[in-house]
């Protein structure tokens, strides 16, 4: 009879892991919390920013309270928390909002979840029960919203509302009433497209914050070439990637014999011959004005200025490409056949001074919703948070445009959700039933940490909260200036229907996938081969 061996078998290469059962639920779950409580404190109107100082020899500061910039910079290790880092960047690209909510619903569900499980409850009927929630408040949450996209006038202050509601979490909330305005005038010169391209962000040091400004051109940050025209009306102009660079000798990888300096003299003026043939053809398309992304030296800048053509030269790629898009052009590398060029066409092209830079705008474009945010600000780190600010606020106002349905801010319809997801829980017999009580309550934590963070009594003002919901007066919510309860519909805090479904969606879907975990193998590492034939 064989011996039956009762030592365990290895199954992986040496140096792999592997987690089972409880202890790879357990690393899940902590390792999601964990991200959601780095987060957490940056959750609503009061609260509190990070410094991310990012390392290596020139370490830059960033501070910010966007949950996707901070989650971005971190570098984490955890299976579970890398999903929840992933969940925040799909958010902050689908909606552009939202992404310190969804982090935190997912990280209080899990740690719901986590209670339930030390229960003795199945992850299968934990996630049933959750779905089943989820659909209730996904359905209260459709009966709650408010659509007045028929209405032009209460729309816009709709859209005035969102912004404030989205900017009185970040760095602008002082000056969230301006910012509003010029976010809602940007948008809705998209009429309805919803094509973020069309409005350009530049940042420009100096000033502060409330002199930033819309301008309802393009304005391109860099300068127009020397002795040339520095206003042209009716503009044709050739945007190009192209290298305008070769009146220097450039002869690589060969070796050149001359006997006197005339013979170098004549390579040159070869090299000059070759350019000037370039810029020919460039003029034949019959422009008065030439982009280009790379450099143009002395000599070609000297024969645009000689023809009257302006001439832009290192124009960045992301600054040429909306170029392209605004002024109706196409971006060209070479000149051999000027009827397949499309050129851009505007109706004035001039320098103009923001601070103390020079700019050029680009005036009455093609695409006549084209407009450029110019943010003033005391230093870098200001600038680039009210730029992440203000995208957010773009981001979700396109939203809003193309899903015309908004619901009630400050943890009213959070609290409206778990409401409608605990009478169903009463309704459900079995142990679906305590799995839909948990969902309610990872619903109802969002409103207690906004409380929270503003440093008043949460277990108070939430219970104030449930019981006017309980009455009926669905629209109240949490009034974090006074530190009481309010009608929101009064205050006109309001958000994006859109933002708020995909949080609860994104969120579920997470947290169930998380709970699903019973295993977590890592893969050996790769060993280092030294190098058989160094250099």
């Amino acid at each position: 009879m064989a011996s039956l061996s009762f030592a365990p078998v290895n199954i992986f290469k040496a140096g792999a892991d592997e987690e089972k059962a409880e202890t790879a639920r357990l690393s899940s779950f902590i390792g999601a919390i964990a991200v959601g409580d780095l987060v957490k404190s940056t959750l609503g109107p009061k609260g509190m920013d990070k410094i991310l100082l990012s390392g290596g020899r020139d370490s830059s500061v960033t501070v910010t309270n966007d949950g996707a910039t901070i989650l971005k910079a971190i570098g984490v290790d955890n299976p579970a928390a890398r999903i929840l880092v992933e969940l925040s960047k799909v958010q902050d690209e689908e909606v552009g909002d939202g992404t310190t909510s969804v982090t935190v619903l997912a990280a209080e569900l899990l740690r719901e979840a986590e209670l339930l499980i030390a229960k003795k409850l199945h992850p299968q009927t934990i996630i049933s029960g959750w779905r089943k929630a989820t659909q209730a408040a996904r359905d209260a949450l459709k009966k709650a919203a408010v659509d007045h996209g028929d209405d032009e006038a209460k729309f816009y202050e709709d859209l005035m509302n969102i912004a404030r509601t989205t900017l009185s979490s970040k760095l602008l909330t002082h000056y969230k009433d301006h910012f509003s305005s010029l976010a809602v005038d940007a948008v809705v010169r998209l009429k309805g497209s919803g094509n973020l391209e069309a409005i350009h962000v530049i940042k420009k040091l100096g000033g502060s914050l409330v002199d930033s400004y819309l301008d309802e051109g393009f304005l391109l940050d860099k300068k127009i070439g020397v002795n040339q025209p520095k206003k042209i009306e009716n503009a044709k102009i050739l945007i190009a990637n192209t290298s305008m660079d070769t009146d220097k000798i450039k002869i690589f990888g060969s070796r050149v014999r001359v006997d006197s300096t005339a013979k170098v003299a004549e390579i040159e003026l070869a090299e000059k011959e070759k350019m000037k043939e370039k810029v020919d053809r460039i003029l034949k398309h019959g422009i008065n004005c030439f982009i280009n992304r790379q450099l143009i030296y002395n000599y070609p800048e000297q024969l645009f200025g000689a023809a009257g053509v302006m001439a832009i030269e290192h124009a960045d790629f992301s600054g040429i490409e909306r170029l392209a898009l605004v002024t109706g052009g196409e971006i060209a590398s070479t000149f051999d056949h000027p009827e397949l060029v499309k050129l851009g066409h505007c109706k004035l092209i001039e320098e103009v001074m923001v601070g103390e830079d020079k700019l050029v705008r680009f005036s009455g474009v093609e695409l006549g919703e084209a407009c450029t945010i110019v943010l003033r600000g005391a230093t870098q780190q200001i600038l680039d948070e009210a730029e992440r600010s203000l995208h957010d606020a773009l981001c979700v106002l396109a939203q809003t445009v193309k899903e015309t349905r908004t619901v009630y801010g400050g943890g009213c319809s959070e609290m409206l959700m778990a409401q409608a997801v605990s009478e169903l829980a009463v309704r459900t017999p079995g142990k679906e039933a305590v799995a839909m009580e948990s969902f309610a309550k990872a619903l109802a934590m969002l409103p207690t940490i906004i409380a929270d963070n503003a440093g008043y009594d949460s277990a108070d003002l939430v219970a104030q909260l449930r019981a006017a919901h309980s009455e009926g007066q669905t629209t109240y919510g949490l009034d974090m200036t006074n530190g009481t309860i309010g009608d929101m519909a009064a205050m006109g805090i309001t958000e994006s229907f859109q933002v708020k479904r995909q949080v609860l969606l994104s969120a579920a879907e997470a947290a169930e996938m998380i709970l699903r975990v019973d295993d977590i193998i890592k893969a050996a590492p790769r060993k280092r081969v030294p190098d058989q034939h160094p250099c």
